[in-house]
């Protein structure tokens, strides 16, 4: 038997009701249907902690995915079965779990990071360096908002980062004169969409019926607002979003080619190198946890591993001779 019309419609509207982010919303769907298609279409219900097993085992031998990946696909379905179908599974432990490689951070060196920036102009500009600045995830640089800017005490507040959690971190006292420049530019912008009528911006779950003047109040623009509108895929309206991030992905991927820098480097990096120089300059490492927003103290500890006083700072007894073993 088919999936029957309406099961997607009504994993969606729960998923809506339980403020789940746009994007785990859409992956969680992915994997949904990718379930019932594997099953040749039968309906969840028939289906129980087996065909789950079946299923993630799949992706593990056979798709080859990682563990991050297979855990995904195996969220989706308990959100399923539990808050769709109201079906509780026992534990799945016939489950075969993708491998979870455990590796280490790439880190650029502080002169690698400064010819990586110095090869980006403009807005790209401006948002990497508040990656490495202020230690953001690219999406949180890209939903900054004006009325997040601190900007008298050197801070910026990240809202809804990862966990749904907000956070304070610093405002690089060497970014104060380019953000007031940015907030200038970006000021007369905005003067100029107010007088076309244009549509305000985006605004999270329920605030643009709340509040309806929101989207087109000075404080709630995008730091970085995307040139062109889009639609909403909650309300169907159009809005203006904020600056897709595969613009300044390219933009970082073409700087760290030009800058001739040999491992794979992204936007994320800079975020590593946030964490790693403020730790080899011997700050103290739950002040980094929090400035980064981790929950666990473990997954600071894991620049430990790369940051020059570690590991690397530790000399040779090869060193200690004063010379080579000789020529090969």
């Amino acid at each position: 038997m088919g999936t029957p019309p309406g099961l997607l419609a009504v994993a969606r509207e729960k998923m809506r009701t339980r403020h789940l982010a746009l994007r785990t919303e859409q992956a969680y769907l992915q994997w949904l249907r990718r379930y019932v298609a594997f099953h040749n279409r039968r309906h969840p219900r028939e289906l129980g902690a087996p065909e789950i097993e079946q299923f993630l085992t799949h992706l593990a031998v056979h798709r080859k995915v990682g563990a991050a990946t297979q855990n995904q696909a195996l969220q989706a379905l308990l959100f399923l079965y539990r808050h769709v179908l109201q079906i509780e599974l026992p534990w799945l432990d016939g489950v075969t779990r993708a491998c979870q490689p455990k590796r280490l951070p790439v880190v650029l060196s502080r002169t690698e990071v400064q010819a990586l920036l110095a090869h980006l102009q403009g807005t790209q500009w401006l948002v990497a360096n508040l990656l490495y600045g202020s230690g953001l995830r690219l999406m949180e640089g890209l939903r900054l908002r004006v009325k997040d800017l601190a900007l008298e005490r050197g801070e910026l507040i990240v809202r809804e980062g990862k966990g749904g959690k907000d956070r304070i971190t610093m405002l690089p006292a060497a970014l104060d004169v380019p953000v007031r420049a940015h907030l200038g530019r970006l000021r007369s912008w905005y003067e100029e969409e107010r007088r076309q009528q244009q549509p305000g911006v985006s605004l999270p779950f329920a605030l643009a019926r709340k509040y309806p003047q929101a989207g087109t109040q000075w404080g709630w623009q995008y730091l970085f607002p995307a040139a062109s509108l889009c639609r909403d895929p909650y309300s169907g309206r159009p809005v203006r979003h904020h600056l897709h991030e595969k613009t300044v992905q390219r933009a970082v991927q073409e700087a760290v080619h030009r800058a001739r820098i040999t491992r794979p480097a992204s936007c994320h990096t800079l975020r590593h190198c946030f964490a790693t120089h403020l730790l080899e300059d011997g700050y103290d490492i739950r002040t980094v946890q929090e400035l980064l927003g981790h929950s666990d103290l473990k997954t600071t500890m894991i620049y430990t591993h790369v940051m020059a006083k570690g590991v690397n700072g530790v000399r040779s007894p090869l060193d200690r001779q004063g010379g080579s073993p000789g020529a090969l």
